[in-house]
């Protein structure tokens, strides 16, 4: 009888155990001190902050948005996302949209779920919501869904090449449906993670959880395993001193990029850092990404 209490007893633990992983930890508040970054809009723009773009469980995906409602016609619109490996960083450490605001563009800053809260693939599936979120909303929001730009830098980077290279593919997409072909005008990718696999981190392996071993399911979130003729233009900026993601990641898929035939360009900071560029360089970056965009008719 006394094995039978202590065997019971041992499974309920086990049991208990086991719910207590399953279950993830409480999403994180909306920031409201002084790492909050305050963005000024010009006359004309209007701003919404923490609009509500999906709903996973008590999990609010949430984006704060700088509208041209202004403008007699719809105008494009950026959708940037922040870096932070996956496993943190926040929509509201985000300015430097000026540069846009000055095109008369609106902005859409997104923030997605973190590998502590929810690995792989939960940022893209977010990611993807978003897009298809401006995609229904665009007359309302006064944006043009056949000019959506997603912009991203290192982890968000490698979100802007997955959001937009998977086109019209479904794969991430179960949370949120798109109610036409989803056609991203262009990608701009600041020294993001392009092959998954490659990046061997504990950052990487964090966010991909328990399929970290699951190469069918790492290629599957990796950039690389999407490009195609038919992609959209890709801008990318990497520094050729960064010791986070390797310069070498950014090489590979402009390479992939052209052989594929998609208009693409990269721009290389010589000496740059992850994320740490001087003034005159990121000056250079702004202007560059300004021109590249003015190219695909934005």
């Amino acid at each position: 009888m006394k094995s039978f209490f202590f065997l019971t007893g041992t499974l309920l633990g086990l049991a208990t155990a086991v719910c207590a992983q399953q279950t993830p930890p409480p999403p994180p508040p909306i920031p409201t001190d002084s790492t909050v970054k305050v963005v000024t809009t010009p006359p004309g723009f209007t701003t919404e902050l923490n609009a509500v773009y999906t709903k996973v469980g008590p999990w609010d995906g949430r984006m704060d948005l700088y509208l041209n409602k202004a403008s007699r016609k719809p105008v494009p619109v950026i959708v940037n996302l922040h870096g932070g490996g996956w496993n943190k960083g926040t929509k509201e450490s985000q300015s430097g949209f000026s540069s846009f605001f000055k095109q008369g563009w609106s902005v859409a800053n997104v923030e997605y779920r973190l590998s502590p809260y929810a690995p792989a693939p939960a940022a893209i599936e977010d990611v993807r919501c978003a897009l298809i979120y401006l995609v229904n909303n665009a007359k309302q929001l006064n944006i043009d869904p056949k000019k959506i730009v997603v912009l991203g830098t290192s982890s968000g980077g490698h979100l802007a090449l997955m959001a937009g290279l998977l086109e019209n593919d479904p794969k991430f997409d179960a949370q949120c449906k798109a109610p036409e072909p989803l056609k991203i005008r262009a990608i701009i990718d600041k020294y993001g993670i392009a092959d998954v696999a490659q990046w061997k981190t504990k950052t990487a392996t964090q966010w991909l959880g328990p399929k970290a071993r699951d190469a069918e399911f790492v290629q599957s979130v990796s950039p690389m395993s999407y490009v195609k003729k038919t992609s959209p233009p890709t801008f990318i900026i990497h520094g050729d001193a960064d010791s986070t993601v390797p310069y070498a990641q950014s090489v590979a898929l402009f390479k992939s990029l052209k052989a594929a035939k998609v208009n693409t360009e990269m721009l290389t900071i010589e000496g740059g850092e992850h994320g740490k560029f001087s003034k005159e360089d990121n000056k250079r970056v702004s202007e560059a990404i300004i021109g590249f965009l003015q190219a695909q008719g934005l």
